[in-house]
């Protein structure tokens, strides 16, 4: 796998299990970063993101006591947010359509399904990294633009804009 230098960024990696946590680390190694930081959970990660200001956020989504979709739309939405505008990619093993939706509706830049495997993962890093959206803010949601369609696959579904 090449193609990116990811020795520059920084990586936190926010999951309550700990074998999960050290999987994506090593994984993130293989890719050649070399700061990467571990959460147990959505309110230590957020303490961790405000401390360090990481560059991509790679979160569970079940993790008690607080779940990863309120740790995103905290890191959207809060007035401290070191970084609104953070990659997240949402890891899970929930991959139910609405999940997907909900996930979205939160604010996530990317959905990662479990089990993971090294080759997901780092191609989820390069999308992330390659497909800068821009960022919307409407009612109460804040995050990236998803009428923007991608440079390879434009967008056809049931929202899609129709063109006047």
């Amino acid at each position: 796998m090449s193609g990116f230098d990811f020795e520059s960024i920084k990586i936190l990696v926010v999951d309550d299990s700990r074998p999960m946590r050290s999987l994506i680390s090593s994984f993130l190694i293989g890719f050649g970063v070399k700061d990467i930081y571990e959460a147990p959970d959505a309110d230590a990660g957020y303490e961790k993101l405000c401390d360090l200001d990481p560059d991509i956020v790679i979160t569970d989504w079940r993790m008690p006591p607080t779940d990863g979709i309120p740790l995103v739309e905290r890191i959207r939405t809060d007035v401290d947010s070191p970084n609104p505008y953070l990659p997240i990619i949402m890891l899970t093993g929930f991959t139910e359509l609405h999940r997907v939706k909900q996930a979205r509706d939160a604010g996530v830049t990317a959905f990662l399904a479990k089990p993971v495997s090294a080759a997901s993962l780092y191609k989820r890093l390069c999308n992330v990294i390659d497909d800068q959206r821009p960022f919307v803010r409407v009612g109460g949601f804040f995050g990236p633009d998803r009428r923007v369609p991608r440079r390879d696959k434009p967008y056809d579904g049931v929202e899609r804009r129709r063109d006047n």
